[in-house]
């Protein structure tokens, strides 16, 4: 388990597995008042076309990762990355530096009494200790395949094989300090988020005092 770090303003780190729940989740704590940052968005807006990061991209993995309009493909770069373990490797060396530098500078702009800062690939990476706590969305993985499978169109072979290249749950739980469980409906989560978010706004008065 990591120490959390003290800042002036709490950083709690979101993440989760793939069609664990977490894009429901932050927005449940944006209702409530929370300032998000979310590195997906992050990682979309830097390979907008003509981006340096998308031409490293194209660089690295051809011009069939391009749409015609010259947007990146993401379900063909998924796919290349998915099914070869060095490309994956190649693509994270890629993104990552661009996507942490670009969470620094939001988190520095940001407000609001805590920051949720929503990193997927948190436990890949091994930047946990970056942040104040970590906060894992969980679930049965066998409702999160079916989920990925539903919600992406996929056979249970490529969905598989998704899951397969991502941290296991057991080392996403031993990272996290807070677990939201998303096996039940929108407002079970909302009962957890809301739990959550008073403990969070505690921590940041405490912070600030």
């Amino acid at each position: 388990m990591p120490h959390p770090r003290r800042n002036a303003v709490p950083r709690i780190a979101l993440t989760g597995g793939i069609a664990s729940g977490k894009s429901t989740v932050a927005r449940l704590f944006q209702a409530l008042g929370a300032q998000l940052i979310d590195t997906d968005q992050i990682a979309r807006e830097l390979v907008q076309p003509s981006s340096p990061v998308l031409a490293r991209l194209v660089d690295r993995f051809g011009s069939g990762i391009l749409t015609p309009e010259g947007a990146l493909d993401r379900a063909q770069l998924r796919h290349i990355a998915f099914a070869d373990e060095r490309a994956r490797a190649d693509l994270d060396a890629l993104m990552h530096p661009a996507i942490r530098a670009e969470v620094a500078l939001r988190s520095a702009a940001a407000s609001g009494p805590y920051q949720l800062i929503a990193i997927p690939l948190l436990a890949e990476t091994g930047t946990q200790d970056q942040y104040d706590r970590v906060l894992l969305v969980d679930c049965d993985p066998q409702l999160q395949l079916r989920r990925l499978m539903l919600r992406d169109g996929l056979a249970a072979s490529d969905a598989q094989r998704i899951l397969a290249a991502q941290a296991t749950r057991e080392m996403r739980l031993g990272i996290a300090h807070d677990v939201i469980h998303n096996e039940g409906d929108v407002a079970a989560l909302a009962q957890q988020v809301e739990v959550l978010h008073r403990t969070y706004l505690g921590q940041a008065r405490t912070l600030s005092a």
